[in-house]
């Protein structure tokens, strides 16, 4: 690796080596599959294949709201697709999301199945095809809708930016990190604002832009991300914390937040999620213990 002090671009850039730090060994220039495997199908309308990363929690939080509104349609499988191993790059999920992300969506309820990627267009597409947790009139759904983009565009500074520069990078850039910090603290205050003044992102009611913004900005002021929360200061930001904590209590978002995690406590972890007792007898730890016998 180049000294940062004296780096000079070369006049093309050519890969030639992994970059170092984290995910480091998945990283490449070009698109496509790697390898031959197709994707496993439930049994239920939708199909989910993720990891329970910030982007793959938006859409089990929403499945699992829209399932306690009783919606059953909603059902569905949730498949893990371990990034770090390099699943996203297998050729049936590349036929799903050929921009090879988590998360990635199959609706199979009607005569063909439709496939849907980038988290913020599934939250719109369950939004859409339920009616719920988007408001019908267009002053509130421009606002939700917004606030919804503003997630997609500011949390790439977020993650890619400020969490890749401080956690993950195999050394210390301090340029990056007073870059990435300073827009991170910027978009810290842009919410705190706005939610001094409303109790959800998009005014009175709890939308998708919540459950598009919370698992990236909630985590970071609850002390969940990147164990920055000191470094950003995040009790400047009490409504953030507030808004952060109301939505943390939920039932589904707590029910969201397990399905396809594979880091923390074993009981907060269900790799796969096929039928709403899962949560009750199929979390690590139950199967750590089940083993066992």
């Amino acid at each position: 690796m180049s000294d940062t002090d004296s780096y000079t671009p070369p006049r093309v850039w050519t890969w030639d080596s992994e970059s170092g730090g984290a995910f480091a060994h998945i990283n490449r220039p070009i698109a496509g599959a790697t390898h031959d495997k197709e994707l496993p199908v439930g049994k239920h309308p939708f199909q989910l294949y993720s990891q329970g990363t910030p982007n793959g929690v938006k859409v089990t939080i929403m499945l699992e709201e829209l399932l306690a509104l009783g919606i059953s349609e909603a059902e569905y499988d949730a498949w893990l697709i371990r990034i770090s191993e390099g699943d996203q790059f297998s050729s049936g999920f590349v036929a799903v999301n050929p921009n090879s992300k988590i998360p990635a969506l199959l609706d199979r309820s009607g005569a063909e199945p439709v496939r849907v990627f980038e988290s913020g267009a599934i939250l719109m597409y369950l939004a859409e095809k339920f009616g719920a947790f988007l408001p019908n009139d267009y002053p509130a759904r421009a606002e939700a809708l917004s606030w919804l983009f503003w997630q997609m565009g500011s949390a790439p500074f977020l993650g890619g930016g400020f969490g890749h520069f401080y956690a993950y990078a195999p050394f210390k850039i301090e340029y990056a990190i007073n870059r990435y910090a300073m827009e991170a603290k910027r978009q810290l205050d842009v919410l705190d604002r706005r939610l001094a003044e409303k109790e959800f992102v998009a005014g009175s009611d709890y939308t998708i832009a919540d459950m598009a913004i919370w698992p990236w900005y909630g985590a970071v002021v609850r002390g969940e991300a990147y164990d920055a929360a000191e470094f950003l200061s995040v009790h400047e930001y009490p409504n953030v914390k507030r808004w952060a904590d109301a939505i943390a209590a939920r039932p589904a978002v707590k029910r969201g937040r397990m399905v396809n995690r594979t880091t923390g406590d074993l009981s907060e972890q269900l790799h796969e999620r096929h039928d709403s007792s899962d949560f009750d007898t199929n979390t690590e730890d139950k199967r750590a213990a089940a083993e066992t016998i």
